[in-house]
C-alpha cells in the first residue's frame, strides 16, 4: 500500500524543467547524431537528414520570437495573416541557410562554458574547437510555456537576429515590406546575412 502511494505521489510530482544548458546541449547533440546517422550522399538519406534536423530545430528554437525580433517595429504594422506568413518564410530561410552548414559538421568538439539566468531569460556560453581554431557561440533563451527556447545566437559576440534585423529594416526602408516578402519567397536573401555575420565575427 505504501509503495503504491509513493508511486502515485511520484507521478503527481511536477517534472523538473531542463536547464538552459541542458536544452541547448540536447538539441545540438541530436543534430550531430542525425548528421552522423544519415548518409547525405544518397537522396533518401539527405532528405531524411534534413527532415530530422528541422524537427530538432523546431524544438530548440522559438521561430516566432526570432521572426518578431528581426522585424522589430515593422512587426506591429503587420496583420495576423502577414505575421503567420512571415514566420513561415523566416523559418524556411533559416533552414535553407543553416542546414547545409550543420551538415558539414566533421567532429569538432563543443565545450559548454556555463550559463546565466535572469528570470525568464538566460544565456548559454559555448565554443567550438576545430583544428587549430575555435569559435565562441552564445545562445539566448527565454521561457515559453515553462520550457527554455532559443531566440538568438551570438557568433563571437555578433548577434544573428541583430544582423537579420538590420538587413530587413534596410530593405523595407528603401522599398516596402512586400519587397522583403518577395525576396524571402524567391530565395534572394539565402546565405547573404549568414555570410555577413561570419565575416563580422571574424574581424572582432
Amino acid at each position: 500500500m505504501q509503495k503504491a502511494l509513493a508511486l502515485i505521489l511520484l507521478a503527481m510530482a511536477p517534472m523538473a524543467t531542463p536547464s538552459p544548458t541542458e536544452v541547448v546541449q540536447s538539441g545540438i547533440e541530436q543534430v550531430v547524431q542525425v548528421v552522423q546517422d544519415y548518409d547525405a550522399g544518397h537522396p533518401e538519406g539527405a532528405e531524411k537528414r534534413r527532415s530530422e534536423i528541422r524537427r530538432v530545430a523546431g524544438r530548440l528554437f522559438d521561430f516566432q520570437e526570432m521572426a518578431r525580433r528581426t522585424l522589430a517595429r515593422h512587426w506591429s504594422e503587420r496583420t495576423p495573416g502577414e505575421r503567420e506568413e512571415f514566420v513561415s518564410l523566416f523559418r524556411d530561410l533559416l533552414e535553407r541557410s543553416y542546414i547545409a552548414r550543420l551538415e558539414n559538421y566533421s567532429g569538432e568538439r563543443i565545450v559548454y562554458l556555463g550559463e546565466t539566468v535572469d528570470g525568464e531569460y538566460a544565456t548559454v556560453r559555448s565554443k567550438i574547437l576545430g583544428r587549430g581554431s575555435e569559435m565562441a557561440l552564445a545562445y539566448r533563451l527565454h521561457l515559453v510555456n515553462s520550457r527554455w527556447a532559443v531566440y538568438d545566437v551570438l557568433i563571437e559576440g555578433v548577434s544573428f537576429v541583430g544582423n537579420y534585423r538590420s538587413q530587413f529594416n534596410r530593405i523595407i526602408s528603401k522599398g516596402s515590406y512586400e519587397d522583403l516578402v518577395r525576396k524571402l519567397k524567391t530565395g534572394g536573401l539565402e546565405g547573404a546575412t549568414l555570410d555577413r555575420l561570419e565575416r563580422a565575427a571574424a574581424v572582432r
